[in-house]
């Protein structure tokens, strides 16, 4: 599904005194949050006038947060990028755009399912597929996944004998 906004991160804490969030990235490198020059804070763009990574989250310093009682007011909420800013290499896309796609098996043309869960694991990410069967199909382009179209919001994958978990 063809997404405007995608949800990149949440506020964890306040960094320091003067001001500073802690970012934990959702699901991607803490590195790719840096190229990002504004962000969308409750709906509203906002520049950091600092974002760097520092070990495994993301450190940045919104204008009008001058200390860590205003960086306190902002832990818990999310941090959005518009997908138009992103400029994935073709071919990538990010989770949320995943959800909901039609799945059909390359071969034979049968609508599996829709795409109800993408997972992380440490190999490559897996992807739930809920239809008159569940599927965990391994998101490996040009092994098992063969085309994804999110006008279409149509997914082709390659099937093997036992991805379906509930199948005898």
């Amino acid at each position: 599904m063809k997404l405007e906004t995608i949800k990149i991160g949440r506020i964890v804490n306040a960094h320091g005194i003067r001001g500073e969030v802690r970012v934990q990235p959702r699901d991607l490198d803490p590195n790719l949050l840096t190229r990002f020059d504004t962000f969308l804070l409750d709906g509203q763009p906002v520049k950091p006038s600092a974002n760097h990574v520092h070990k495994s989250v993301v450190l940045m310093k919104f204008p009008g947060v001058d200390d860590m009682n205003a960086a306190l007011d902002l832990k818990g909420k999310d941090l959005y990028i518009r997908r138009a800013d992103a400029h994935l290499p073709e071919g990538t896309y990010f989770d949320d755009e995943l959800l909901g796609l039609q799945v059909y098996d390359a071969d034979s043309d049968e609508c599996l399912g829709e795409l109800v869960r993408v997972e992380q694991y440490p190999a490559h990410r897996v992807y739930t597929v809920r239809g008159t069967h569940e599927y965990l199909i391994p998101a490996v382009p040009d092994v098992f996944i063969k085309s994804v179209d999110l006008d279409a919001n149509r997914m082709e994958v390659h099937t093997l004998e036992g991805m379906a978990t509930d199948a005898d």
